[in-house]
């Protein structure tokens, strides 16, 4: 049995923590927010303050990946939800109209989700973990202690500190302390080489509002959980308790859209979608909630071959981090915790062959992930560029935007679309399967690219004037 020590007590720090836990190992965490967890989901909803989670009432999605991750490694975490009143979702339910082949097939429940306000799905894990494993809040750790190293050149990673001053030993260190980790900055301080890092910042907004049933049941999908329109985005997705949130995404270089920090302003916008302007039916249970400042990023601890450092290791967005647009960010996250404790598991008595398996396993099963969301937002800051520039939007990814026209309207394409979007396989895993590229092909050549009806750019803008 190991000591291992978790920084950052959100969803991924605690979720890695208990698979640990499973493991056998002496598990505690250590989170900087002081907030014991509330006494139920409303009350988490109310009254719960995450300061370091500065997206912690915003639009949140677990997809398909990670329900299947938390029923294979967290069952408990998934009953817990469902008794905090999240929802089974399905979203093979969400084919378009134009598709007449609307069996079900056997193998469309791998498309169920669970959905659930992020202040609920905290909830759910916090309070969970705070029954199997050491949870201790209000410590803000201000460094890293290093110990004999394992390799030459490499420090060794060999407990935390915290602002008291208190030295807290371990057998492994594991950030989860999220995309605003100081890690680079202490192994600088611990004598190490730093990281990799990428940072691309597109600029893009957020503005989201949360409503309630009135009527006890949620409004209909008409069309999918996401528009993605000439000069915006559009989020409209289901949560728990009879609670829902939707939310507009813009770019932050618009001006005109700026206006929708405005709430008439946000609701005429929602209200002029047709497929959508039905979310507005509810009791509001928020203001309108903006959240800037959310730049992709993504970190290596692998450098030339070798590791910056053994002894710790980082999970989820203290790794790489998002825009949250695609709701991969707790998804990602918990794909990574499961693998990096598969990788404990089996080298964990190596600390240089913990460090080399787990940058390997990133870079195969969770980097590309990283990357294919950095193409979706370069993707669609082009198609937002060009519609504020008043010109044809540039396709920067031709197979991607062909698998895009050609699933409407064929089942086995829809599904494949499906997979892509519940990080259940990759898009070009999907269009490299036997006779898809030249089914996507057929189907792209005889349909055009048509928006989801709303305003056009001028009347956008005389909208929000």
């Amino acid at each position: 049995m190991a000591k291992i020590v978790v920084l950052g007590a959100g969803v991924i720090g605690l979720s890695i923590g208990m698979m640990l836990a499973r493991q056998g190992h002496d598990v505690s965490v250590f989170e900087r927010d002081d907030e014991p967890v509330p006494s139920s989901p409303e009350d988490a909803w109310l009254k719960w303050e995450r300061r370091g989670v500065g997206q912690f009432r915003q639009a949140h999605y677990i997809h398909s990946a990670a329900r299947q991750i938390l029923d294979h490694h967290l069952p408990e975490v998934t009953e817990t939800l469902l008794r905090a009143g999240c929802l089974r979702f399905d979203v093979s339910t969400l084919m378009p109209p134009s598709i007449a082949d609307r069996a079900r097939l056997d193998d469309d429940d791998r498309f169920e989700t669970i959905t659930g306000r992020r202040t609920t799905i905290e909830y759910a894990v916090a309070s969970t973990a705070e029954t199997q494993i050491s949870v201790r809040r209000g410590v803000s750790i201000s460094g890293l202690l290093t110990g004999p190293s394992a390799a030459a050149g490499v420090p060794h990673i060999a407990g935390v500190y915290t602002a008291n001053g208190e030295e807290i030993t371990a057998d492994l260190v594991v950030d989860g302390m999220g995309r605003n980790s100081r890690l680079p900055e202490w192994l600088t301080a611990a004598g190490a080489r730093r990281p990799i890092e990428e940072p691309v910042d597109h600029g893009f907004i957020y503005y989201t509002r949360h409503f309630r049933t009135r009527t006890g049941a949620l409004p209909a999908c008409r069309a999918g959980l996401r528009a993605d329109y000439p000069s915006f985005s559009l989020l409209a997705l289901p949560g728990d308790s009879g609670t829902w949130c939707v939310s507009l995404f813009i770019y932050s270089g618009d001006r005109a859209l700026k206006a929708l920090r405005d709430l008439e302003r946000w609701t005429a916008l929602v209200a002029a979608c047709p497929q959508y302007a039905h979310w507005l039916d509810g009791e509001p249970i928020s203001e309108l909630l903006p959240l800037a400042g959310v730049a992709d990023r993504y970190r290596r601890f692998v450098v030339a071959g070798a590791p910056v450092v053994t002894g710790i290791v980082s999970v989820g967005d203290a790794w790489a981090c998002t825009n949250p647009i695609g709701g991969r960010g707790i998804s990602m996250g918990l794909m990574h915790a499961a693998g990096t404790a598969e990788v404990i598991q089996q080298y964990l008595d190596d600390p240089l062959a913990l460090a080399v398996e787990q940058d390997a396993m990133t870079e195969a099963r969770v980097t590309p992930w990283y990357r294919d969301t950095l193409e979706f937002d370069l993707q669609r800051h082009a198609e937002i560029t060009a519609s504020i520039q008043g010109r044809p939007a540039p396709v920067l990814y031709e197979a991607r935007n062909a698998l895009l026209l050609a699933m409407p309207h064929d089942a086995t394409l829809f599904r494949g679309f499906l997979e892509t979007v519940s990080l259940l396989a990759l898009p070009q895993e999907v269009i490299a399967r036997p006779g898809v590229r030249d089914r996507i092909a057929a189907l792209a050549g005889a349909h055009e690219q048509r928006n989801p009806p709303c305003p056009s750019r001028e009347e956008l803008v005389r909208m929000l004037a």
